[in-house]
């Protein structure tokens, strides 16, 4: 038997035009030989490339229903769509009977004999209704979204394409692998499988009669025979290499043995098992997949097995029977009646339709598949129908083409004319030089190296979109024109001298270690990277840096620090400021109290935030100003003559005191600290306190005396900016 593909059957019969059978010939005096060339290959193929090709090639119909079925998820698509149409027919059914009658609008609802019809009708059969449309909305949806989902998302057409052509050639590769592996480890799979080299005996009875039919085919070498040990039922399968028979095919008729092996050899020498190698290859998951329950099915033939079997494995089995079979059961049926004819071909007609009377089938198979192939054989009655018309006599000249070894063996012919070569190298070609430019492409600007050596050109070239871009955290609300203002102000400084010394890559994680040069030293980061899921032009997955700007905390919320020459805002207004990697000039307010100094901001690559930390110093001229404000303050107060000068910072705690007077001996020396940039708090540190003589005199029981008292001078307010002057105010006016 040869392991055919399956198709469904067809009504009637191809039409088998009346053909002159023409006689064989008388036998040659050396027997064929057993196979030649590349794994004991039929005769008639010039090559093993160009066997294999014909065999494969053959049935397109089987290969479309095994890809499709099995690299589409049939199987999965027909489980789901089965639960989803149970679960909308639920829904269907519960709404559909509820919510009916408030379909019905109110215009036929009060309509004579009509509304009481409508609603009559929709209360019984709404939810009926509800329910059929619900299962057949969740079955399509089902079904619909395993086919469709998985080539959704892939960023355009182009994608789907290629993920179409990788499937195509993984599905071919993994056939023609599984077609060599049948063809090349056949001998060692039939003997695992219970077939045996024939005893002498066997021989001696079978090989005679399989030389003979060859000689009778035109074939100068015939498939090596290996037996079976089955009594009962007479059986015969054909492999790409191997004929298996039965022992109980030793007790048929010597006409019925070659009738049999006739059609056996046509089997073998048109490749057909390399047709249904290729076939179960490219759906191989499938057809692993079907080969348990069938396996179930065969050892444990009870309708309670079957019914579990079928419960757990429906839509594998369904899948199989009504997709992949149906398609691959044309070219079993074409094989089938191709040979017959090899009956016909050999003078043994009689013999085959005596065996196709008897008999329902004499090609059963051993595995899931093979019965499920085999099933789909043409009827008998067709088959004896076709050897009628193929054997009818009498037909005028020329009508009738006779059967003969050229028409029943197809020439397969070179594996190729030096056209289609040339048109082949020619397309092997572009899509090489194709391949190679797209790989070109994907190097220079699509690789990780590419990511990072274009974020920090970016930077370089103060192009702050162009180094967004490359984050994968663009900064949701940043505010994108302070950024580039920043990055195009003077002051900015990018990092200059990058390299990157190392690059590891785990599948779509890439780490690279950075070296560059930032405020004239030179460091080193550590950036990770991933691969972009959506792809430029279709075809082309970039890299993005992990991570977005760096964040910038400021103890400074004052207006008027400026980076790079641009007013930041103040802390409580806008987005969270950002900075890109560089080093940035800050500067503070100014004013007649103080002044901030410029400072620096270094922002690393890698890092998540940098610091903006400006200190206001008081200006020389301010504390001078002070100063003397202060000395010209303390000499109105020792211009006055009383005890207690108000608002000044000495007083005389004695008694009565006349014609008193004061005088400075030595002024306080002053601190000054600020508290804001326009602030400042004035002390006398103990160390530099002034001092002040008092005299006068003093009346005590009314007598005069004059003194004379030096005491500590101290000093104490707040000086202020006010526009372009210093004003101090005493604590005292508090």
């Amino acid at each position: 038997m040869t392991k055919p593909h399956a198709v469904p059957p067809e009504s009637t019969p191809p039409t088998v035009p009346q053909l002159d059978v023409r006689a064989a010939e008388p036998p040659a005096a050396d027997p064929p030989s057993t196979g030649t060339g590349f794994a004991d290959r039929p005769p008639g193929y010039p090559s093993a490339l160009v066997w294999l090709r014909a065999g494969i090639l053959r049935d397109w119909r089987g290969v479309l229903g095994a890809f499709v079925a099995t690299w589409f998820y049939l199987p999965v698509a027909l489980l789901l769509a089965f639960w989803g149409g149970l679960s909308f027919g639920i829904v269907g059914l519960f709404a559909g009977g509820l919510g009916a009658d408030d379909q019905v609008p109110q215009v036929l609802r009060d309509a004579p004999l009509i509304g009481s019809l409508l609603e009559s009708f929709l209360s019984r059969s709404g939810g009926v209704l509800g329910g059929v449309a619900g299962f057949a909305v969740g079955f399509l949806v089902g079904f619909v979204s395993v086919l469709v989902l998985p080539w959704i998302g892939g960023g355009g057409p182009i994608p789907v394409v290629t993920g179409l052509i990788g499937t195509v050639a993984a599905a071919a590769l993994i056939g023609v692998l599984y077609t060599l592996y049948r063809v090349l480890l056949e001998p060692r799979l039939l003997v695992v499988s219970g077939a045996r080299q024939p005893s002498r005996r066997e021989a001696a009875r079978l090989r005679p009669v399989l030389e003979d039919c060859a000689r009778r085919l035109g074939l100068p070498s015939v498939p090596r025979l290996l037996m079976e040990d089955d009594p009962v039922l007479s059986n015969a399968r054909t492999y790409a290499r191997h004929v298996v028979v039965t022992t109980a095919v030793l007790t048929e008729p010597d006409d019925e043995i070659s009738a049999l092996f006739s059609h056996e050899l046509v089997h073998w020498r048109t490749g057909d098992e390399i047709t249904s190698a290729f076939v179960r290859g490219v759906g191989l998951p499938l057809t692993l997949a079907h080969a348990l329950p069938a396996w179930l099915m065969r050892t444990f033939p009870h309708p309670g097995t079957n019914f579990v079997v079928f419960l757990f494995f429906w839509p594998v089995l369904l899948t199989m029977r009504y997709v992949v079979l149906p398609l691959h059961a044309r070219d079993v049926r074409a094989a089938e009646y191709r040979a017959d004819l090899g009956a016909v071909l050999s003078g043994h007609v009689e013999a085959m339709r005596r065996i196709l009377e008897r008999r329902l089938s004499f090609e059963t198979g051993r595995s899931g598949w093979d019965e499920a192939v085999c099933a789909t054989h043409p009827p008998h009655e067709l088959r004896l129908d076709a050897l009628e018309r193929a054997t009818v006599t009498g037909a005028p000249t020329g009508v009738a083409e006779p059967v003969t070894v050229e028409r029943l063996f197809h020439q397969p012919g070179p594996v190729g004319t030096r056209r289609t070569w040339l048109l082949v190298g020619v397309l092997a070609l572009v899509a090489c030089a194709g391949t190679g430019g797209l790989g070109v492409v994907q190097w220079a600007f699509f690789r990780p190296q590419a990511a990072v050596e274009g974020f920090f050109s970016a930077l370089a070239d103060r192009d702050s979109e162009a180094a967004l871009g490359h984050l994968t955290d663009q900064g949701a609300g940043t505010d994108t024109t302070l950024l580039d203002r920043l990055l195009r102000g003077e002051g900015y400084q990018p990092p200059t001298d990058v390299e990157v010394s190392s690059l590891e890559r785990d599948g779509d994680k890439a780490t690279a270690t950075v070296a560059y040069r930032l405020a004239d030293a030179r460091q080193t980061a550590t950036l990770t990277l991933e691969r972009d899921k959506e792809s430029t032009a279709g075809l082309f997955h970039g890299w993005r840096l992990t991570g977005g700007p760096i964040a910038l905390n400021s103890s400074i919320a004052d207006p008027g620090v400026r980076l790079n020459g641009v007013e930041l805002p103040v802390a409580t207004e806008g987005p969270p400021l950002v900075l890109l990697p560089g080093v940035y000039t800050a500067t503070g307010p100014s004013n007649a109290l103080s002044e901030t100094p410029t400072a620096t901001v270094v922002a690393d690559p890698g890092q998540s935030a940098a610091t903006l930390q400006l200190t206001p110093v008081l200006k020389p001229a301010a504390v001078e100003a002070v100063d003397a404000q202060v000395r010209a303050w303390l000499d109105e107060c020792a211009k006055q003559t009383v005890a207690a000068p108000p608002g000044c910072p000495f007083r005389y705690y004695g008694g009565s005191a006349q014609k008193v007077t004061w005088k400075i001996l030595e002024y306080p020396k002053l601190a000054l600290e600020l508290t804001g940039p326009a602030s400042a708090q004035v002390t006398t540190p103990s160390e530099t306190r002034g001092r002040v003589q008092v005299s006068g005199t003093t009346t005590y029981f009314g007598t005069s005396s004059p003194f004379t008292d030096d005491n500590a001078l101290t000093v104490t307010g707040v000086a202020t900016a006010d526009g372009d002057a210093v004003t101090f105010r005493p604590a005292s006016d508090d």
